[in-house]
This record gives structure tokens, sequence and C-alpha cells, in this order.
């Protein structure tokens, strides 16, 4: 499959879009789920989305349950707080335990 950046945005905001507050789901998972992107795609769209696009990007996060880092910092922590503001929690690594606040995908 070969779409415009911004057709592949527009599929991975509508899957983004999907998980419920207090879920996450890594970038791994959303790009299976769209099919004909990568994880680092996803990343991308994570970082262009913007408020007009209204995507809870604060949920979706790596394979290892971490945060990525990104805006020098900020908005990693900036991210977590959204996301312990929703009831996600994080251990002693600064991890999220996928099989408690993992998403299943649609339908879940």
């Amino acid at each position: 499959m070969n779409m415009k950046p911004e057709r592949i945005y527009d599929h991975i905001y509508r899957v983004v879009r999907l998980i419920p507050p207090g879920k996450v789901a890594s970038y791994g998972q959303v790009a299976r789920i769209v099919g004909g992107c990568t994880a680092r795609m996803v990343g991308y769209a994570m970082a262009a989305s913007g408020p007009e696009h209204q995507v809870p990007w604060q949920r979706v996060i790596n394979s290892q349950g971490k945060i990525s880092p990104h805006g020098y910092g900020y908005g990693s922590a900036m991210q977590r707080q959204l996301l312990e503001d929703e009831g996600v929690t994080f251990d002693a690594q600064d991890r999220v335990d996928f099989d408690r606040f993992g998403w299943n995908g649609p339908g879940d």
C-alpha cells in the first residue's frame, strides 16, 4: 500500500482516537492495525498531530511500555502527566504494564 503521508496520518489518527482513557497502545500495535505503515511512521504522525486533530497522542508509547523521549523532555513529562491523570501508573523503571493498561485494539 502506497498512501500519501497525509492520508496514512488520518488513518493513524482514527485508530489512536479509539484508544480509551486509561489505556495505552504501542507504536507498533497502531501500525499493525492501520496496515501499510511502520511504528516509526506512527511516531511521526503523533509528533505532527496538533490540537486541531484532537488525537490522544499521549496514549501511544513504545513497545517496552515506556514513553519515548521527545520535546527536550518537556513533551515526555507532559505525556506522563496526561497518562497519570487518566489513571495509568508507572513502575520503578518508568514502564506501563501492558497487561493492566494495554488496549486490545478496536472493539476493546
